[in-house]
């Protein structure tokens, strides 16, 4: 459990597949992708609480902020197990409960759900199947076995991805070459805190269209009266009634379901406190 401190943000690497465990862009599944060890997506924050008389580990997406949880449902065709996805802390605990137990592999630790299986990765032989699931400790195994990297953290937020530029599609004589891709609305439910984070149970709400985290900060500016000082604001989303506060830093989710927005402004006590991970630093 010592290679989960409370607060730190991690990467988890399969011994076999040696991919790294990742929220997928959808805002729900988690797969394993080989060559996104600078995305934020294979960025995991833990969060330790005392359950039951004994400590577990919970692991948010510093991408979206959701919870690596458990299912009872079977995984994919293909996958052994049950299907691993994003849930969120709420009331019912149990699906996002972990502890870290060694592998007996100096270096590799197993992840063990609350119901007595472990995190698996999928695809020894065809990597196609980049699902994680959960298996029967009786079928242990190095797909079982995962390496902790720690990520380096800053006290600054890095810079937002600029807007992308939205496909219009172009003609050539009757014939269109390329479609208008189909833009995402979803509605989005905003509050501010102060100073310490706390904040009413009053929620505005407005329509977006695309995922561009830049363009949402800037109307949540524009709504919040702030449009001149927009780079102050700093949004933040939580997985669930209990989970804790994730800066939203990179664009939203490939969905349409409501989100939820918690402002804060940069300088006050809580938007100090929070620590960001640097997945992709400079010369590296």
């Amino acid at each position: 459990m010592e290679q989960f401190p409370d607060g730190a943000h991690v990467r988890l690497r399969s011994r076999v597949h040696a991919g790294y465990l990742h929220a997928d862009e959808d805002g729900v599944g988690v797969s394993l992708r080989r060559w996104r060890r600078r995305s934020m997506n294979v960025a995991w924050k833990v969060h330790r609480i005392l359950h039951d008389g004994s400590t577990s580990v919970l692991l948010h997406s510093a991408a979206y902020g959701r919870y690596l949880a458990a299912s009872h449902d079977p995984a994919p065709p293909g996958h052994l197990g049950l299907r691993v996805d994003l849930g969120d802390y709420d009331q019912d605990v149990d699906p996002i409960l972990w502890k870290a137990v060694g592998s007996g592999d100096a270096g590799y630790v197993l992840l063990r759900h609350v119901s007595n299986r472990l995190l698996r990765a999928n695809g020894r032989y065809r990597l196609w199947h980049r699902g994680v699931s959960v298996d029967d400790v009786d079928n242990q195994s190095t797909m079982m076995h995962w390496k902790v990297e720690t990520i380096p953290t800053s006290p600054r937020p890095p810079a937002l991805p600029a807007p992308t530029r939205r496909n219009r599609g172009s003609f050539r004589g009757l014939f269109l070459l390329h479609e208008e891709p189909v833009v995402l609305q979803r509605t989005v439910r905003f509050v501010r805190a102060d100073n310490y984070g706390n904040f009413p149970d009053n929620w505005g709400t407005l329509q977006f269209q695309g995922r561009s985290v830049f363009e949402l900060r800037a109307e949540m500016a524009r709504r919040l009266n702030y449009a001149l000082f927009f780079f102050r604001l700093l949004m933040c989303v939580r997985g669930g009634r209990y989970g804790r506060l994730t800066p939203l830093l990179i664009d939203l989710p490939r969905n349409e379901e409501t989100l939820d927005i918690i402002v804060l402004f940069i300088g006050t006590q809580v938007a100090q406190e929070l620590r960001y991970p640097v997945v992709n630093p400079r010369g590296v």
